[in-house]
Order: C-alpha cells, then structure tokens, then sequence
C-alpha cells in the first residue's frame, strides 16, 4: 500500500517529553484510567461495521479480543470519543491487529467533535504514533500540555498495513478528569424602583400618567 511507515518509531518520540509520567502498564491505578469518564453512548465510529463503544473497555477487558470494531467499506477508521468532563490527557493505550489488520498509525485530534473523512485532509493533528503489530497493549505517552481541557478526542486511522480492514481491539485513555464547568447565569435584580423611569399611575399622586416625548 502506499501507506508506508517506520514502526521502530512507535511512541518513543513522545515519551522523551513526559519521563516522569511514564510507568508500566500493569501498575495502572482506577485513578489513573479515565474509562469512568468517557461518554460512551455518543462515542462515535465513523466506516465501523459496529457500535464505536464496543472498543472502550474496562480495564480488566482490555485483552478481551471477542470484541472488535473493523472499518467496513476500506482500512480507514475514525473514533470520536467525548467525555463528560475535561480531561489532561496523559497516554492512549491500543491493542490492534492481528498482522496487516494493524493500523499504520493513529492521528489524534483534541475538541474536534464533528471531524469527519471530509475533515482529516484539512486539520492538523496534534500529535501522531507510528503502530506495531503486536498483539500487546501498547502505550503511547501524549505531550500532555497539548491536551489540556479536553472535552473530546478524536483518533484518525489512516489506513491498514496491508489487509484490506483495520481491526482494533481496545482503547484506554490515562490521565486527570475534572468537572466541567459551566458559565454561571448573571441576573440583574432591580434593587429600588426609580420614579423618573416609570410612567406615575392613576392614584398615586392624584395625576395620571404623562407620556414623555
């Protein structure tokens, strides 16, 4: 295909950004893992055969390979992930495959909610990982300053390495959840009437009321 791509580069360039935050993948605290805060019903896979959801796993599914999305009509895929707070991203976590149905790579976009095919030829990715075939869940460290108050994630699979479907097994996404907030509702109260705005009222001072010009 004319997708063609350095695999050794998998991840390693952005782990030289986020040392500190880097560990193994079988030390993960439920803390860390931001399943809980995915909206996975209106998680969306566009050219899936299936439901996007079905790949947002809880972390003791992550191996499960019963069930996958696969694209349908080519080897492109995209997943729109949105969450119900904001999120500082930290890691993407993929288990894809097997053999040519591995992804080439992922291209990530960040609070791009309505990216399309149409779209992806247009925007810029904020970052993106070069994929293995390996049948391993593997991490990919974010430059987390570039993630910041994420309200949705988008993932970009350009194509397949060789087969005509992409398949892909899990995502897991890793980092900090807060509450969203909204703007607060700013009500102006009239605190004590002003005579000179309103019009006098029959009775009040025995007058009626004078319309000004």
């Amino acid at each position: 295909m004319s997708h063609n791509h350095h695999d050794g580069n998998c991840s390693h360039e952005s782990h030289d950004h986020d040392h500190d935050h880097d560990h193994d993948t079988s030390d993960l605290g439920p803390n860390d893992n931001l399943f809980p805060y995915i909206d996975r019903a209106n998680v969306i896979a566009l050219n899936g055969t299936g439901e996007g959801s079905v790949v947002i796993k809880p972390w003791d599914q992550r191996n499960n390979e019963e069930v996958f999305l696969e694209s349908d009509a080519d080897d492109q895929l995209i997943l729109r992930i949105p969450f119900t707070g904001s999120v500082r991203l930290r890691s993407l976590l993929l288990k894809t495959g097997p053999g040519d149905q591995t992804p080439t790579k992922v291209s990530l976009f960040s609070n791009q909610p309505s990216m399309d095919f149409n779209d992806v030829s247009d925007k810029v990715p904020v970052q993106e990982f070069n994929i293995p075939q390996d049948r391993n869940i593997a991490e990919y460290a974010v430059k987390t300053a570039k993630f910041n108050k994420v309200s949705s994630l988008t993932l970009f699979f350009p194509a397949s390495q060789g087969a005509e479907t992409t398949r892909i097994y899990y995502v897991g996404l890793l980092g900090h959840w807060t509450e969203r907030k909204s703007d607060p509702v700013i009500t102006v109260y009239e605190a004590q009437a002003n005579l000179a705005d309103h019009e006098k009222i029959q009775g009040t001072d025995g007058k009626f009321s004078t319309t000004q010009s």
